[in-house]
């Protein structure tokens, strides 16, 4: 089960250097640093800062949007918003293994997110959340099997995944499972990401 470790700092208790010191050591795939509000300038510098950390089990690093932020620090690749810039436009002038995802809705987000070259794929919402109200009701589980059965690239199931749910997302098709609160309300994260890979959740 891959793992994709998103950022909300005004969501998240305690400092954000300390979340993402404690991801990165317990070991999830991928963080992406999700800072809307932040101005270019100030989300190069968290970049920096990301990048500077001990990365033991070599996660993926990827700013959401800023494909000129992501080059600029050195990082392992963006995340696109599901109307932003096409993936084949990056790869143009992105190293060759710069790593592109973008966010999807429905099934046909999907498809042209693999048709227009995206390394993966993160599918929302999958079940009812507060983080994602803008996107309408939940797409459950048999939109997210019958979407990772169309495409051949990774899809990451995000929105309302628990430990509890998070087996199902897998059974479904999922590769992979993307969070918010999942990681940053956790009290031990390494524990978290444990009980995730296990058979338990």
């Amino acid at each position: 089960m891959k793992l994709l470790a998103i950022t909300d700092r005004k969501s998240l208790t305690g400092a954000l250097e300390d979340f993402l010191r404690r991801a990165l050591a317990a070991g999830v795939d991928m963080v992406q640093l999700r800072e809307k509000d932040l101005t270019p300038c100030e989300l190069y510098r968290l970049a920096l800062q990301l990048r500077a950390l001990p990365n033991p089990h070599g996660a993926r690093l990827l700013v959401n949007g800023r494909t000129d932020v992501a080059l600029a620090a050195g990082l392992d690749g963006v995340h696109l918003p599901g109307a932003a810039v096409s993936p084949e436009r990056i790869r143009a002038v992105a190293p060759d293994d710069f790593h592109i995802g973008v966010s999807c809705h429905s099934l046909e987000d999907l498809e042209r997110a693999e048709a227009e070259g995206a390394d993966y794929a993160v599918f929302s919402p999958v079940f009812p959340t507060t983080s994602k109200p803008g996107y309408g009701p939940p797409l459950g589980l048999s939109a997210l099997k019958q979407a990772c059965t169309a495409v051949r690239i990774p899809v990451f199931a995000l929105g309302g995944v628990t430990a509890a749910n998070a087996r199902a997302c897998i059974d479904a098709g999922a590769q992979g499972i993307a969070g918010i609160s999942l990681f940053q309300q956790s009290a031990d994260l390494s524990a978290t990401v444990r009980a995730l890979r296990s058979e338990r959740c």
